[in-house]
């Protein structure tokens, strides 16, 4: 098997294992990320409905106002910011976070420590 294929069985072994128990509702759902080389993404999810509630991702032009670089922490920090703050508009404000195959640094923790400061409760 070459190694941009192993290594993409091994990040969905991943992913799967941390979503045997997380698991969004209605009342909490789940606040997915993935992240790329170049971009950052963020989804509120509830996956009763099997629906997005709320996306955010260094793509929007809200996000990317005053920003040199969009794969960086700052701008994880922003996309956390911005999903929380449309999160808490489509009033909610509990949530389960989905850290997705990625370990909990760099910028997926920038990510969820905006989206806790801006007032999103993990």
């Amino acid at each position: 098997m070459d190694k941009s294929k192993l290594k993409r069985k091994k990040q969905v072994t991943r992913h799967r294992r941390v979503r045997k128990s997380v698991v969004g509702t209605v009342e909490r759902p789940r606040l997915t990320v993935f992240r790329s080389l170049q971009h950052i993404y963020a989804q509120v999810i509830d996956d009763g409905a099997g629906r997005t509630l709320v996306a955010a991702s260094t793509m929007c032009k809200e996000v990317q106002e005053g920003m040199k670089s969009r794969g960086n922490v700052k701008a994880a920090e922003a996309v956390g910011k911005r999903v929380a703050e449309k999160a808490i508009a489509n009033g909610i404000r509990t949530v389960v976070f989905d850290r997705g195959p990625y370990r909990y640094h760099g910028r997926v923790k920038a990510l969820a420590e905006a989206a806790r400061k801006t007032g999103l409760v993990f």
